[in-house]
């Protein structure tokens, strides 16, 4: 198991180098004539970047001291983000280069052409100089080059070359007191400069907007959900699911209570917090979880445990959010007045003997009543299932949070965002209030959803 550990882990710094070494050569020296400050310039902010990302990701992990880990975690998580958008932009620039390439060529070799066919002024005046029976004085000339052998030129110069440019059209003449053409960029170097500018703006403009869609707080999503076994007179009954806050060295006091706003500016009948609300102990958070104690809704609001609990002392927080006036459902249930409402620890408390249990949870229950169940991971679904569950809400996916992290977490995860039926229950998986690492997405906005149960009997 060890030697596995280890190669992977050889594996993934292998990549991470390949591909950074991989950055700056498109970024960085593709765009530069020579070694010179852009070059080590270049190396020092990539290089730097890891170090202020893998110091983040540590120091969050290990408890460091709370100030240290905010000092990192802006620009350590932001880069995070950042390094995930050059790449893919880059990426995406290699379908562009040759093609600007091409058009390139084309174009300088139309005016070469144009120049050959039309005769000089100073051509016609030397014919009309020349005496009769006078001599006619040797010129040399350079045919111009053919557009295939300028394109082909072009293909075969390896990017980054050091040899000096040549440029695609003759310059003036040695003495003339103008610019050597050996100065001016060409065709390669011109086109490095421009797909490499495009690449870091398109990176820049997607994280700063993904980031501040994060900041200015979820967005407020409504879906109906009909239950079979819900009574009449709960019809319309609204519950607020709230998920994947995290709050931390980044999101804070602020981002809480503009959670909480929004949540209660919704007016539910029942809040429901699914689980991940801190990245950090309740000594370093405490403050920032406290408008959580704002929280109104006429039957209560109730919190599971998630993964990240079990990360930052799960027993200290279910009794803090206790202290704030959030009920926790410990596997435990309870009876509203027209279904039940349970709640099971997450997957990751079975390292600390904290696991779910639904025996405890929902195995007495009249299963004549509707049942909804609060669970942090969707891949808890298939208990939820065999206990008769009606309706289990959850969270953890963050919708993938960065495109195209979608893919890895739909993989992962029986849903990845949104309502689904699995036999006679079903799942609606919220993609969260906030983020993890950084503080950004892109592809799957935060949202806190309202439910409104549906009676089939209304």
């Amino acid at each position: 198991m060890v030697v596995v550990f280890v190669l992977v882990a050889l594996l993934v710094v292998g990549v991470l180098v390949a591909a950074n070494r991989y950055l700056w050569l498109r970024l960085f020296r593709d765009t530069t004539r020579a070694p010179g400050p852009a070059r080590r310039i270049g190396a020092a902010v990539i290089a730097g970047g890891w170090v202020l990302a893998v110091g983040a990701l540590v120091a969050e992990r290990t408890g460091a001291p709370f100030w240290l880990q905010r000092v990192l975690a802006w620009p350590g998580f932001l880069w995070l983000a950042l390094s995930i958008y050059l790449l893919l932009a880059v990426v995406a620039g290699e379908v562009v280069r040759p093609l600007l390439l091409r058009l390139l060529a084309r174009r300088a070799a139309a005016r070469r052409t144009e120049e050959a066919a039309e005769p000089s002024a100073a051509t016609a005046a030397d014919a009309e100089r020349i005496p009769a029976g006078g001599a006619v004085p040797p010129r040399t000339s350079e045919a111009p080059q053919a557009p295939e052998a300028s394109e082909a030129r072009e293909a075969s110069d390896p990017p980054g070359s050091d040899t000096p440019d040549t440029p695609d059209t003759p310059g003036p003449a040695r003495g003339s007191g103008s610019p050597s053409p050996l100065a001016l960029p060409s065709r390669r170097l011109f086109v490095s400069r421009v797909v490499a500018g495009a690449a870091a703006a398109a990176a820049v403009g997607t994280v700063g907007y993904g980031t501040y869609g994060v900041l200015s707080g979820p967005k407020v999503k409504r879906v109906t959900v009909p239950l079979a076994k819900l009574p009449r007179a709960a019809h319309g009954f609204r519950i607020a699911v709230v998920s994947d806050i995290h709050l931390g060295p980044v999101l804070g006091r602020g981002f809480a209570q503009t959670v909480v706003d929004t949540v209660n500016s919704t007016q539910p009948d029942l809040i429901a917090v699914v689980g991940d609300l801190v990245d950090g102990s309740v000594k370093d958070l405490g403050p920032a979880a406290a408008p959580l104690s704002q929280l109104k809704a006429r039957h209560g609001a109730y919190f599971v445990t998630g993964n990240h609990e079990y990360f930052s002392g799960a027993e200290q927080w279910v009794a803090e959010v206790r202290r704030l006036g959030l009920l926790p459902l410990e596997n435990a249930r309870t009876e509203l007045p027209h279904f039940d409402l349970a709640g099971v620890n997450d997957v990751a408390g079975e390292d600390e003997g904290q696991g779910p249990d639904y025996a405890k949870a929902l195995g007495d229950r009249d299963r004549s009543r509707a049942c909804v169940l609060l669970a942090h991971q969707p891949v808890q679904i298939h208990d939820a299932v065999d206990h008769g569950v009606d309706l289990q809400l959850s969270g953890h996916t963050h919708g993938g949070q960065l495109w195209p992290g979608n893919l890895i977490a739909g993989a992962a995860n029986p849903t990845l965002a949104g309502l689904e039926r699995y036999g006679d229950t079903q799942l609606y998986v919220s993609r969260g209030a906030g983020a993890w690492g950084p503080p950004t997405r892109v592809g799957a906005p935060s949202d806190i959803t309202v439910i409104e149960l549906a009676s089939r009997q209304a």
